[in-house]
Formats: C-alpha cells, structure tokens, sequence
C-alpha cells in the first residue's frame, strides 16, 4: 500500500498533469495539505519534496511553492553524429545556422546562450587509457555549456578532450574565442584533415554532486544525472576526441534506433 506521503504527491502531480495547476500557480500551503489529508508536517514536506525533486514544482524562499514551469527538453538520438558528419562539407553559411544543441531542442541560436573555454592539460590514467596514448600527453580540454535564453541552468555540462599535436596545426582550434564553431567538432577536425568514422556511446545514471545540481538547477537529493561518455575514432582506428557529458536527468531524453539484418539478407549470404 503506497505511503501517505506517496498519495498526496500522487493527487498534486495529477493536478498539475493535466492542467488544473498551471505553470507559475501557488500550490496549496502545507497547513491546507495537513488539513486536507489529515496527516502530519513531515508527511506533508516529504510529499513536496518528492514534487521538487521531479522538477514539478519550486520553493521560492519566503513566498510559498509554485508549480515550475517546464524546462525546455532535449532529445538525443544516434542520429545525431550523422547529422553533425553531413554538414561537414556544407558552406560557413549554412554551418552557421544551425548545431547539434538546435537539432536536439528544436530552438534556433538566437534562442541559446553559449560559453565555451579551452585549457590544456596532461592526461590522466583514465583519459589516457580511453584514447590509447601515455599518461601526461598534452590534451586540449574544452568545456561547454548551453543554455536557453530565459533559463539560468545549461543543458549540460560537457567537457571535451582533443590530443594537442592532432589539432595543434590548425592554431584557430585552439581559440576558444572561435566558439561557437561552425558544424561543431566533426568539422574542427576535419580542418586537420581528421574524418570521424565510428562513435560510442556509455551513459550510465547516477544522483548529481552538490556541484552538478547546483549549476544544472536540480535539487541534490533525489535527482538523477545522465553521465554519458562519448569516444570519437577515426578512419584509421585512432581516437581523435573523448567527451565526458553530465545531462540532466529531468529534462533529457535519449532515443536509439539500432537496425536489424533480416533473416533474408542473412540467409543469401
């Protein structure tokens, strides 16, 4: 039998659901909620803290809790790196129009807010065994962040490695000045000469640190983050970029599509 805690936050989730509380609406105060199910305090703000945790609702200090207005979504689909690795040969202009933030939610740019800085720095134990090369080797390390105009917390936190003497001869990829650059990291890489032939993918979910929740404005405690690490290689079987990518779990959703061979293909071969 669900816990009375469980209940309460079942009956506001359906209000807000389907509408009845709207965007920017006052949820009913913890002394009318005690009253209405007859149940304790504690019960009451274990209740609500369900509701903030699912993004449905925020306190605002001093003013009472209101329903959230809806973050805007991302959907991430394998499609997307073909779609990057298709403009690649498109001109400036039509590179300019458009990134793989724009492909995922459906905004145009003048709808983003974008930062991106570069540093440098010697690979790790991990880094290096993800890329295949020594511990220390010089990496650039690039880290981005987008946000919707309107909105003060990023899609996500990504944070990108390229190997310094790959990219290193073409000086406009070490300028973060550059950013945001025209068809994304395929096309940087293709300036020196780089093509990008397979990616992978491992996403694992785990809560937020007090960091993560903080700059992706979800709660610390009952939250979940997407930890995705993606592994570029190219034609020749080297790695040419790694990305570790923290999404937020509240507001992102990921779509694969895998195509199967057919029991005829296989069998005439």
């Amino acid at each position: 039998m669900p816990a009375k805690y469980e209940l309460i936050a079942d009956e506001l989730r359906v209000r807000i659901m389907s509408g009845e509380l709207r965007p920017g609406d006052r949820v009913p105060g913890e002394a009318a909620l005690v009253e209405r199910h007859k149940v304790s305090p504690p019960t009451v703000r274990q209740a609500l803290a369900v509701l903030r945790a699912e993004g449905l609702i925020e306190a605002k200090h001093g003013v009472g809790t209101f329903v959230r207005t809806p973050r805007v979504k991302v959907r991430r689909t394998d499609e997307r790196y073909q779609w990057e690795k298709n403009r690649v040969h498109e001109p400036e202009s039509v590179r300019r129009t458009t990134g793989a933030t724009e492909h995922d939610t459906g905004l145009t740019m003048p709808d983003l807010s974008f930062s991106a800085k570069y540093s440098s720095e010697d690979a790790s134990e991990d880094l290096a065994d993800a890329f295949g090369i020594p511990v220390g080797t010089r990496l650039l390390r690039r880290e981005y962040r987008t946000r919707p105009q309107g909105e003060d917390a990023p899609f996500s936190l990504t944070r990108s490695y390229l190997v310094y003497e790959m990219v290193k001869g073409n000086p406009d990829l070490l300028d973060d000045g550059n950013e945001p650059w025209p068809g994304g990291t395929q096309h940087q890489l293709f300036t020196v000469g780089i093509e990008i032939l397979k990616i992978t993918e491992e996403i694992e979910a785990r809560p937020p640190t007090i960091q993560e929740a903080a700059e992706l404005g979800i709660p610390a405690e009952g939250s979940a983050v997407l930890e995705l690490r993606k592994v570029s290689i190219d034609t020749t079987g080297r790695v040419v970029e790694v990305a570790d990518v923290v999404l937020s779990g509240d507001r992102t959703k990921l779509v694969f599509t895998t195509p199967l061979a057919s029991w005829t293909e296989r069998q005439s071969k």
